[in-house]
């Protein structure tokens, strides 16, 4: 029997991304960091907040280029405890600001306090999210179960070098692997964060065993590789979707191009 696993794009079996909320000055410095070691952040902002801490709309569209611009609220209430018409309104209020300031579609969410609901999860795919991210720390690599209650790896805060350096040497190859770190930026500043993160990005960057890539884009690509269609034999595979796919049929990594179907033997 022939043995066939997905792989991430070039048919890499790990990714590593990151999520920093809020929009705080500090961002600036941060994205700076990101750029100079090659790796890509989502950003989740609230668009009616609009103090002196925060990084002016004006700048958006130029600060985060490259990156991923998410919704976190308007104005960040603790949305599981908002009545339904309140939470639609704060969602999709933010992602028609949002959408308007970068020229960019908002698809993504990060829940304001780690406050969640089922009543909200089962909401968020009727105002436009593909993915909601949580503050509960897995500590593991291993990819969610349902991306509008995705778990990242760690706060940076939580051993983030001695993460990266695990997952560094990581070489299981038999799944996808994902080490999704989140964060404020306003907190780097404190406890030697700015370093901690300066030592993490030196160790996960600049690899060939590892994708790089915003929230949207993993979400987007794994949406697209549970969408492929395998024939009952399994030894041709279509692909419906825009994205090439990539596999692993035998140890062998083949790639499924958007719209079309592949003898993978």
């Amino acid at each position: 029997m022939h043995i066939v696993f997905p792989r991430y794009p070039q048919g890499l079996c790990k990714a590593l991304t990151l999520s920093f909320d809020d929009g705080r000055l500090e961002d600036r410095r941060l994205v700076e960091m990101f750029n100079h070691y090659g790796v890509k952040g989502t950003f989740n902002l609230n668009s009616g907040i609009l103090d002196e801490n925060r990084i002016p709309q004006s700048e958006y569209p130029a600060l985060y280029r490259g990156h991923e611009v998410a919704s976190h609220t308007v104005t960040h209430p603790s949305i599981a405890h908002l009545n339904p018409e309140q939470a639609v309104q704060q969602i999709l209020e933010d992602r028609r600001t949002l959408e308007h300031i970068t020229k960019q579609q908002v698809h993504g969410f990060a829940y304001p306090n780690g406050s969640v609901s089922r009543e909200l999860v089962r909401m968020l795919p009727a105002v436009g999210i593909h993915y909601g991210r949580t503050v509960n720390a897995t500590h593991s690599y291993d990819l969610p179960e349902n991306f509008l209650t995705w778990d990242p790896t760690c706060n940076y805060r939580e051993g983030v070098v001695e993460h990266g350096r695990e997952f560094a040497a990581w070489d299981k190859t038999k799944d996808l692997f994902l080490l999704y770190v989140w964060g404020h930026s306003y907190e780097l500043p404190l406890d030697d964060g700015w370093n901690q993160m300066d030592q993490f990005l030196q160790i996960v960057s600049g690899r060939s065993d590892t994708w790089y890539a915003t929230n949207g884009e993993i979400v987007d690509y794994l949406s697209a590789i549970r969408r492929l269609e395998f024939s009952a034999d399994c030894d041709t595979v279509y692909n419906p979707s825009f994205h090439t796919c990539w596999l692993s049929v035998d140890g062998t990594v083949k790639s499924v191009p958007g719209g079309s179907e592949v003898s993978l033997f």
